[in-house]
């Protein structure tokens, strides 16, 4: 599995203060993943990597993407490219491969227009929907596959839906398509992939011994707004990790040029930067918000909120528990300690110098755990939200 991260921000970043010299970095989570746990590939996220940004409107709509089959570790360019590059808005990822092979065209983020894509976990089944979902395609996003990974295929089924709403996904609106339409895309690609493999045979499933959960931590922007899903298509389990951090400014704790020690700072109650990530940038707990297992987050003009998922998976009941035991199959950790459950990372690492990282990883999801941006939190769930205003 993968890791991401995204930076939206009022005012540009240079792309080192978060690709290159955070504690734990996306660049250390490329062979230090903390919360991977894939005994078969240790903890690396080596097989390539990618980083899109924003540049001035007057290069064009579209995102700068630089991408490499190099790990990113490694990538001399990657290290004096961002050094040089600031943006207002960021994407970057490290992948570790579960379909496709090792090929620029499989290096996330993927771009259409405006838009741009990169997602951590897999597709459900997928070798039994494949074909049927490339079926769903209109023509031009079916030959717009360049790569043989099942996200860019979801990112295709994405654009399909925005097409299918009334959104010209070519388009490259000013003012983006607005977190609504956004919302209610992604809503739309995520019930789909769940329509696809429940119509997976029964004898099928069973003569073949096949998984039909995903793993659909998606994240993507038009460049105005950004949303991003923590999802698994189960009610018992949970979903891969995800955090957020948002305030006023991204610091060293320090002056000095060698401080790698960065924090997020809140000087009132409004956020400036909004920073989203598959494993926290700083090992500081409470920096970082626990994502809900089967939300939406939407970040639109710097506010955060974020939205249940309603669906056959939703549960109600907020003492709800979900196990972690399959996430960790697939080598990840999820973001919440389950008492007594011997698979939760509270309880199956000992104690060591990296103990205030792992609390955070065990930290438990509850409303109380919440940001300040908590008071701007809607309740209503995505699939209701299809008449809210831009």
């Amino acid at each position: 599995m993968c890791r991401f991260l995204v930076y939206k921000g009022s005012d540009e970043i240079l792309l080192s203060k978060l690709i290159l010299d955070p504690t734990h970095s996306i660049l250390k989570q490329s062979f230090d993943s903390r919360l991977r746990l894939d005994t078969r590939r240790g903890q690396n996220n080596a097989d390539g990597f990618g980083i899109g940004f924003y540049t001035d409107p007057k290069l064009g709509a579209g995102p700068c993407l630089f991408t490499s089959t190099i790990p990113a570790w490694n990538c001399t360019n990657l290290q004096r490219i961002a050094s040089k590059t600031a943006s207002r808005l960021i994407f970057g990822h490290v992948r570790a491969t579960t379909e496709g092979s090792l090929s620029e065209d499989n290096c996330h983020p993927f771009t259409h227009g405006s838009l741009m894509w990169m997602h951590n976990g897999g597709l459900g089944g997928w070798k039994h929907i494949k074909r049927s979902l490339a079926a769903r395609l209109a023509d031009k996003w079916y030959l717009g596959v360049k790569g043989g990974t099942d996200s860019e295929w979801a990112f295709a089924l994405f654009l399909d839906i925005l097409e299918r709403l009334g959104h010209d996904p070519s388009a490259c609106p000013a003012h983006g398509f607005g977190p609504t339409v956004l919302r209610m895309a992604m809503a739309k690609t995520i019930a789909e992939i769940n329509e696809l493999t429940d119509s997976i045979p029964q004898d099928v499933l069973q003569n073949e011994d096949v998984d039909t959960r995903s793993l659909l931590n998606f994240a993507v922007t038009d460049g105005q707004s950004v949303i991003c899903t923590r999802y698994i298509s189960s009610a018992k389990d949970e979903a891969a990790s995800l955090y957020y951090s948002s305030g006023t400014q991204w610091v060293t704790r320090t002056a000095e040029p060698t401080d790698r020690q960065y924090q997020m700072e809140r000087r009132d109650r409004g956020a400036d930067i909004v920073l989203v990530a598959s494993e926290p940038l700083t090992f500081e707990r409470e920096n970082w918000v626990n994502v809900p297992t089967n939300s939406m987050l939407t970040i639109h003009r710097q506010t955060v909120m974020v939205h249940p998922i309603l669906d056959k998976y939703y549960e109600r009941d907020p003492y709800h528990v979900r196990s972690s035991a399959f996430v960790q199959a697939k080598g990840l950790v999820s973001n919440e300690k389950i008492p007594g459950d011997p698979l939760s990372p509270a309880n199956e690492h000992p104690p060591s110098s990296l103990d205030g990282y792992r609390k955070l990883a065990a930290q438990s999801v509850c409303s109380r755990s919440l940001s300040p941006d908590v008071h701007r939190r809607p309740t209503t769930p995505v699939s209701l939200r299809d008449s809210t205003a831009r």
